[in-house]
């Protein structure tokens, strides 16, 4: 099963422009303060880390990721890696990008785009009613990947200076 959520949102930088560049090519520093967030380490080949996600009966799914690290004359973007033999994992792609002028009140915008994607291993089901439980742990995870989503605004304003 694979499930997709987006985000697209702005946030204001209260430092200078470089401060703000360095902010968003540091993903520790900026996705530290995300809630669903853990084991996020940052290494030459990459950011690693695992997305907990709750799913309705079958509890908290751990989802790994790796993504590449590119940094961008404005900025910076996370590029997924596949991860193999794992039943449950996660796609990590975003862009960062930091304007160069601030945005009237010495704040420099920040303008974050994450996508996510879960690869998703059920087990394996039988007739209407495993098709109906399926469905159901499918609408549910999609509703929760949607909600990390939406929360993820929150924890990177929180990593900002002055938070």
């Amino acid at each position: 099963m694979i499930l997709d959520a987006e985000q697209t949102f702005t946030l204001a930088h209260p430092g200078p422009h470089a401060a703000a560049l360095a902010f968003v090519r540091a993903p520790t520093q900026a996705l530290s303060q995300v809630r669903f967030l853990r084991a996020l380490s940052a290494a030459p080949d990459g950011v690693r880390g695992e997305l907990v996600v709750p799913l309705p009966v079958m509890g908290d799914a751990d989802l790994p990721f790796h993504s590449r690290l590119h940094l961008t004359p404005d900025g910076a973007e996370l590029l997924p890696e596949p991860l193999a033999g794992e039943r449950a994992w996660m796609e990590v792609r975003g862009q960062a990008q930091v304007p160069g002028d601030p945005d009237g009140s010495g704040a420099y915008p920040l303008t974050f785009h994450f996508q996510f994607r879960a690869h998703l291993t059920l087990p394996a089901t039988e007739g209407w009613g495993g098709a109906a439980f399926e469905k159901m742990v499918q609408a549910a995870a999609a509703r929760t990947l949607d909600r990390v989503a939406r929360e993820l605004p929150a924890g990177i304003a929180r990593a900002l200076p002055g938070s």
